[in-house]
């Protein structure tokens, strides 16, 4: 296959862009499109030979998108509009301007790319603007499938659930080739690409071996969930096809664990907190709050195992008691590296000095699972 010449819109820290490299599709992005001058800072750290636009979507003319002479969209379009915590305005919300001016540009280009993909939130799937970006895809002469795909089918242990639309032009007639159905899985996975060893492991990540969790009878840390909810988290740890998260960590010696420590919103929060061990399975959704706030926005590691005593009789203890027995858990977050494992980006793959930790927790929450991206390319071009 000839190298192909790909627009990549939205482009945020480049996860776009490590997915066709994880991919093994020849492939080139002619121009990276963003306005968020942060993450273009990173993509222009870890990408510097390629074009980089700092402009809204908008304001480039049909003439300027003709000029790139592109063979396929990568996009992930805002998705504040569809998100289930937000107002979910959808095509009423300023911030999906850009993607509607997209799909009335399309039609006008020169020459159709051959391919599209697209990433957003669940959520996106009901919304009007999914109905405009189907109208469109059907006139203009695209097959299409929708997926709503995690990375733990993957073998990763972190749920990101996120809707996919993946598109090409078609000769053949459109009713059969274009499926209404909204896949939960992949259609099928190449048996040369195993999830067990993905290249963005480290060497020293890769030869990680440890004995497997025991489930302590189904002892569980998370206090105010329901019965349901616990056995849930139970049985996604009992996949044994799905690794374990100290896969993904880095090494003790590297991290300042002062940086990194729950602080004392322990006690207000510590009965909340989705915890995970480095031997678990399984890690709930990393969101761009992530670090800033506690609840909701993702899994914290317990780097001490000892459990049991910790929760006994917790009820009763006093504040500063129990803000103590919290402390002997060694509650901390993830690190931006072991986040940046956990969604798939390689280990080239760096911030630059002057970006800060929030910021980049803040930049990867916006981003995408690499992993599932790059498998999803590959189903899009084979």
């Amino acid at each position: 296959m000839d190298s192909l010449r790909v627009l990549e819109l939205y482009s945020g820290i480049g996860g776009m862009h490590y997915a066709l490299k994880e991919s093994g599709i020849p492939a080139q992005v002619v121009t990276a499109i963003d306005i968020n001058t942060t993450a273009n800072q990173v993509y222009k750290h870890n990408f510097p030979d390629t074009p980089l636009w700092n402009k809204t979507i908008e304001g480039i003319t049909l003439d300027e998108f003709n000029k790139l002479c592109f063979d396929m969209i990568v996009m992930s379009p805002p998705c504040q509009p569809f998100t289930r915590i937000g107002l979910q305005r959808d095509i009423a919300d300023a911030r999906t301007k850009s993607f509607l001016y997209i799909l009335d540009l399309l039609p006008r280009l020169q020459r159709l790319p051959r391919f599209i993909l697209l990433e957003n939130v669940k959520g996106f799937e009901t919304s009007s603007a999914r109905v405009h970006l189907v109208k469109t895809l059907k006139e203009c002469g695209y097959a299409f499938q929708e997926l709503m795909i995690s990375p733990i089918s993957v073998g990763i242990p972190n749920s990101r659930l996120r809707y996919f639309l993946i598109a090409k032009i078609s000769t053949e007639d459109i009713n059969t080739q274009t499926s209404s159905k909204i896949l939960d899985a992949f259609p099928h996975l190449p048996e040369s690409d195993s999830p067990e060893h993905p290249t963005f492991l480290s060497p020293a990540c890769q030869g990680a071996s440890q004995p497997e969790e025991k489930m302590e009878g189904g002892h569980v840390l998370f206090k105010l969930e329901t019965a349901l909810e616990a056995q849930k988290k139970i049985l996604q740890n009992s996949i044994l096809s799905v690794r374990q998260i100290q896969e993904f960590l880095e090494p003790q010696k590297e991290i300042n664990m002062e940086h990194y420590l729950l602080p004392k919103t322990l006690l207000r929060y510590g009965l909340v907190l989705d915890i995970v061990k480095p031997t678990c399975r399984r890690s709930v959704c990393f969101t761009k709050g992530y670090g800033r706030y506690v609840q909701g926005t993702g899994s914290v590691l317990q780097c001490c195992m000892e459990t049991k005593s910790v929760f006994t009789g917790l009820d009763r203890c006093s504040e500063e008691e129990k803000l103590q027995r919290l402390l002997k858990l060694k509650l901390r977050y993830f690190t931006p590296r072991e986040v940046a494992n956990l969604m798939g980006f390689p280990q080239s793959f760096t911030f630059p000095e002057q970006i800060l930790i929030i910021q980049q927790y803040r930049l990867l929450g916006n981003s995408l699972n690499v992993v599932v991206v790059a498998k999803l390319l590959q189903l899009l071009v084979s």
